[in-house]
């Protein structure tokens, strides 16, 4: 009503942080004048197949690798918030064109965007014609649907169409596989086709889009949606009445499909376009086939929603923060398994690929929601460890290329994530799963790092002894004051200068492999392994020892030592006089006696 809506609007403008209106309570989380531009982002997932989503665009969409091989352009530009995406709604009587999203093409009034556990959806009212967009991906199969529902409350009977839009890029970056990517018509499904026979490494890969009507017109030429100089906020292709059917080699390539609309006063009208890959041509037709009708749209999103309802209701925290109650219940592990787990993949960063220490601190944050998956990956982790206990610092699946570097932290993650997972599942039969390494040449004298693609090894160990191995690696490399070297980075790779000679030594590593060494001690004892328990305790008191004879600087922890023996985070340092976490882990460690531990914290 009128009158609740201008009593709502004055609390808003007063600041007010909550107050009911229309029967309901709202609460204010934020107002415009103090949002930064960044938008918000919501990264949905499986792990093959995802796609980033704002509450402006419809982001980008990758399929195997978030980083090298993504169907359409991520942009990395959190001001524009440009996407390689798009839909629109044009009004066939008035030639007048707009998105069901606020980008690219912004009609009039205002779009509510509604971010859920899997989805988003976006509403918007233009000229009697309501929109309602929802956007998700299957649970198991690496196609994204963009679900749109139109309603004519205009009073009179319309003529619309719907055109929606990809750009392909089949590969990382567009500029480098554009020229090379060959688009078709699939004869049995009518779908949208492409490929790119010069990746190599996603050799055979299919891509598809398509759309949920028999009547349609299409274009694969980008320069012919766009037109000359044109962009994604008004296609030279809305200004014509329909889509030229052109396709094949040495287009610009994308995928357009504009589908008609006829709504009496009233009628509502489903549709959904379907943007998905899979491992070759036939694979690919059948997933596009599997997934049409708007019936199957429906299937998948119950499907989704209810994944996510059973996942994130594993654990479920009361607090007097209904707010904390949000966070810790819902977005946080949600975040952490789809966009960190999943995507490998985000707005600001798209990696695509495990860092070794990353995702091991992933799954110890989802033990209790996933204990199956967390369990899958402390296996896959320990099989990109090579004989020496070093590890791949990151690498990139399918074909696992990664880097082989000097930090000095990577591999002692993997016995803190083991014990993590024994503390609570009790599961001992995972120590003596077996599993296999992989091996490269060494790091040159000179070299900080190298990107190279390992050969999995023929030597094989439990996934005990792989702990062992990166336990002993990490007692071993320690420097004259006893305490860990800090290598070409530890938990912070900026500091890759500070041991790069390897002499420099790491106060908070000192810590952390006291944790760690702690912590795997018990795991050898419930294992009757006294001798490797003794070994950690005897390891761990020299820590302890060494860390307050050397680390302590009056009045708190250095943070390490560079080569020439200049301590960092340091009273004498001109930079860096406190670090964070240096005192942190002396208490989370308990490595540090209470007196020092506390003035350290203060």
């Amino acid at each position: 009503a009128d009158g609740a809506a201008a009593a709502a609007k004055a609390r808003f403008d007063n600041g007010t942080g909550s107050f009911s209106a229309d029967g309901r309570e709202y609460v204010i989380i934020s107002r415009a004048d103090t949002l930064t531009p960044a938008p918000w982002a919501n990264v949905i997932a499986n792990p093959h197949f995802g796609t980033v989503v704002s509450e402006s665009s419809s982001g980008y969409t990758w399929f195997e690798n978030a980083h090298e091989f993504r169907l359409t352009p991520w942009h990395n530009d959190p001001i524009a918030d440009a996407s390689g995406e798009a839909l629109y709604l044009r009004d066939e009587e008035t030639g007048r064109v707009w998105s069901p999203t606020p980008l690219p093409c912004r009609g009039q009034g205002s779009y509510q965007t509604r971010h859920g556990f899997g989805y988003s959806v976006y509403e918007h009212v233009e000229d009697g014609i309501a929109s309602e967009l929802w956007i998700y991906v299957a649970l198991d199969a690496a196609v994204k649907f963009s679900h749109l529902i139109v309603r004519n409350t205009s009073g009179r009977p319309r003529l619309l169409s719907v055109t929606g839009y990809v750009e392909w890029v089949l590969g990382d970056v567009r500029g480098k596989s554009q020229m090379h990517v060959v688009t078709e018509v699939d004869a049995d499904t009518g779908a949208l086709t492409a490929h790119n026979p010069y990746n190599i490494e996603f050799g055979g890969r299919v891509a598809f889009y398509d759309v949920d009507s028999p009547t349609r017109s299409f274009t694969a030429d980008r320069s012919e949606f766009l037109g000359r100089n044109g962009h994604l906020g008004a296609p030279a292709a809305l200004q014509r009445a329909k889509l030229s059917g052109a396709a094949g080699v040495g287009l610009d390539p994308c995928a357009a499909v504009q589908v008609p609309i006829a709504l009496r006063d009233g009628e509502s009208f489903e549709t959904t376009f379907r943007l998905g890959a899979a491992s070759d041509s036939r694979a690919a037709t059948a997933l596009a086939a599997r997934y049409k009708g708007v019936e199957a749209a429906k299937a998948s999103l119950a499907e989704v929603r209810a994944y996510w309802i059973d996942t994130l209701g594993a654990v479920q925290v009361e607090t007097p923060d209904a707010s904390v109650d949000l966070l810790v219940n819902g977005w946080l592990p949600y975040q952490t398994l789809s966009s960190r787990y999943f995507a490998r993949s985000g707005y600001y960063q798209s990696g695509g690929a495990f860092g070794f220490r990353d995702q091991l601190q992933d799954v110890m944050a989802m033990v209790h929601l996933a204990p199956a998956l967390c369990r899958e990956h402390l296996l896959r982790s320990a099989a990109h460890q090579f004989p020496q206990g070093d590890v791949l610092h990151w690498w990139h699946p399918p074909l696992d290329r990664g880097v082989r570097t000097r930090c000095s932290d990577d591999y002692l993650w993997l016995p803190l994530a083991v014990s993590r997972y024994l503390e609570t599942t009790g599961d001992l039969d995972v120590l003596e799963e077996r599993v296999r390494f992989v091996e490269a040449r060494a790091l040159n004298v000179d070299e900080e790092s190298y990107y190279d693609l390992p050969m999995l090894s023929a030597h094989q160990k439990t996934l005990y002894e792989h702990c062992e191995l990166a336990l002993r690696r990490g007692v071993e490399l320690c420097g004259a004051r006893g305490l860990p070297l800090m290598g070409s980075g530890d938990w912070n790779d900026g500091m890759n200068r500070v041991g790069i000679g390897g002499v420099g030594e790491s106060v908070w590593l000192g810590f952390f492999l006291f944790d760690v060494l702690t912590r795997f001690g018990k795991v050898a004892t419930a294992r009757d392994d006294e001798q490797l328990a003794a070994w950690c305790r005897t390891a761990s008191q020299n820590l302890r020892e060494n860390l307050a004879e050397h680390a302590w600087d009056g009045e708190w922890y250095q943070r390490a030592w560079f080569d020439d023996g200049t301590p960092l985070g340091s009273r004498s340092s001109d930079e860096c006089q406190i670090d964070s976490i240096s005192q942190s882990w002396a208490v989370l460690s308990g490595a540090a006696d209470s007196a020092r531990g506390r003035q350290a914290m203060q």
